[in-house]
């Protein structure tokens, strides 16, 4: 039986005009019978191979359905010259007529040099076809246009202008979002209650589903076009397109260009620049903030942290004498900890005591809070302390290793080749976490400080505080207190100290 294969990509039949239904039509006439079988692929590039049409041919070629093949132009079956051989040669094989309507394919070396020839000037015109469209929407942003609907929440795309328009009903949204994640409340708590909370209410996401994720409202509070700067040309897709076609180790991830290569576009803002840059603070610090809740609360979980080794310090039950003491110790003894740590441990009634007559004295006096974030910003910041400190560790950690390289070098049977690799394996990762972290310092330091939006969400906690009064408080609500003025408890040999924002 003749098969008649035709391709289309929605950006070929725009560009020149190779509809499918002229495809085939010529096809047909080049068999000079009706009695054929169409494989077609509408809109699917030739790039790949792993194509539902071509698929099914080369299956039916196998079965021995197929012993002659009808084909507009070689780059319908491939844009790639090594796939188009790849075809073809598989033909060969199985002894199948491969007819095209624009040229012969002759089994010859010279019709071998030809159909080659044939299949790279195609492969060049789609690399120049697709350089070209890159170039142009390149130039289209430069001019302040958007480049298509990003489907971005809180606004909608209108394609005359080509700009984006702010969506009240949206905006409304992204204001309860941000809202609900730097001021004190008792409703939600984290990203989490915050997808859970609009999942409640029936709010619909940007694609009209009805249940709202933790990564959908963090991408949101994460967002810089809410404060007016939308960057196009910031993600590198090349080559994604493909990857349905790919498994999971061949897929090819979206990466972020080098961000001289962003092209800023403003955009109506929804939300004020100081409370945006509050909620990135406070992002970075949600995952130990907002952790999962365990059997026995604590009044400071995520905020203390070890003032000498820098580890996290989280609540435990203590043995003391048979009883059940609560405290917070910076002791890590989970498989893979990066740092075990020096082993301080407190009391908890102690230090949530003093934190909260802390908190509560600024409370109370509402003047204290102001001149405690003054008195902050003539402080040297906790970040610059801890970025010191880590670089220090990255300069140990380096040295380490290179001892070890000098050692491997220069050792015979001494020491155990594997053992060397599994330390230099072990520093490298040590590096490269202390690397990470040292990253995310650097944009907590950067980041914008507005004293005047700090004092004015702590003026809110204040109200809240005093029109419940200190006895009414929950224990729920004593917490979002302490986390809405408290940013960080460092926790020393013979001292505490209290960071605000």
């Amino acid at each position: 039986m003749i098969a008649v294969y035709a391709r289309v990509s929605t950006e070929e039949q725009a560009k020149h005009g190779f509809s499918l239904n002229d495809q085939i039509r010529q096809c047909r006439q080049k068999a000079g019978t009706n009695k054929v079988k169409e494989y077609v692929d509408d809109g699917v590039s030739g790039e790949f191979l792993d194509r539902p049409a071509l698929t099914k041919l080369r299956d039916d070629i196998r079965e021995g359905i197929i012993n002659k093949i009808i084909c507009l132009d070689p780059d319908r079956l491939s844009r790639k010259l090594m796939n188009q051989l790849i075809i073809t040669d598989e033909f060969d094989r199985r002894g199948i007529e491969l007819v095209f309507v624009n040229g012969e394919y002759a089994k010859t070396p010279e019709g071998n040099l030809f159909y080659s020839m044939r299949g790279a000037i195609a492969e060049f015109e789609k690399s120049k076809i697709t350089e070209r469209m890159s170039r142009g929407r390149k130039e289209k942003a430069r001019q302040g246009r958007v480049l298509r609907d990003f489907q971005v929440y809180g606004y909608s795309f209108d394609k005359e202008s080509e700009q984006f328009l702010v969506d009240e009903d949206e905006a409304a949204i992204v204001r309860l979002i941000f809202d609900l994640f730097t001021q004190p409340n008792t409703i939600v708590q984290g990203l989490n209650g915050i997808a859970l909370y609009l999942t409640s209410k029936g709010v619909p996401t940007k694609r009209g589903a009805s249940m709202w994720h933790r990564q959908v409202v963090r991408q949101i509070i994460m967002n810089r076009a809410y404060i007016g700067e939308f960057y196009q040309n910031r993600w590198n897709t090349e080559g994604m397109l493909g990857n349905k076609h790919r498994n999971d180790e061949e897929k090819i991830p979206m990466k972020e260009r080098p961000k001289d290569e962003w092209i800023l576009l403003p955009c109506p803002p929804l939300i004020d620049e100081a409370q945006f840059e509050h909620a990135q603070i406070l992002l970075s610090e949600s995952r130990r903030r907002w952790a999962q809740k365990s059997k026995h609360p604590y009044l400071l979980s995520g905020l203390l942290r070890c003032g000498d080794c820098g580890n996290t310090m989280t609540g435990r039950l203590s043995n003391n004498w048979g009883k059940k003491v609560p405290e917070y110790t910076d002791i890590k003894n989970t498989a893979g900890a990066k740092s075990k740590g020096c082993g301080r441990r407190i009391k908890a009634h102690l230090i949530e005591e003093q934190v909260w007559n802390q908190v509560t004295t600024w409370l109370n006096n509402p003047d204290e809070i102001a001149a405690a974030l003054q008195e902050e910003k003539t402080k040297e910041p906790f970040e610059t302390a801890e970025i010191i400190r880590i670089e220090k560790e990255i300069e140990k950690t380096k040295n380490a290793r290179k001892k070890l390289i000098k050692l491997f070098a220069i050792s015979e049977d001494g020491i155990a080749e594997e053992d060397i690799r599994h330390e230099l394996k072990e520093l490298t990762q040590k590096e490269e976490g202390l690397n990470a972290q040292l990253i995310e310092l650097s944009h907590m330091l950067n980041s914008a400080q507005n004293t005047e939006y700090n004092i004015h969400v702590l003026m809110e906690a204040v109200q809240h505080y005093l029109s419940k009064g200190q006895a009414e408080l929950t224990f729920e609500e004593k917490r979002d207190l302490i986390r809405q003025v408290v940013r960080e408890i460092r926790v020393y040999e013979d001292s505490v100290e209290i960071f605000t924002f």
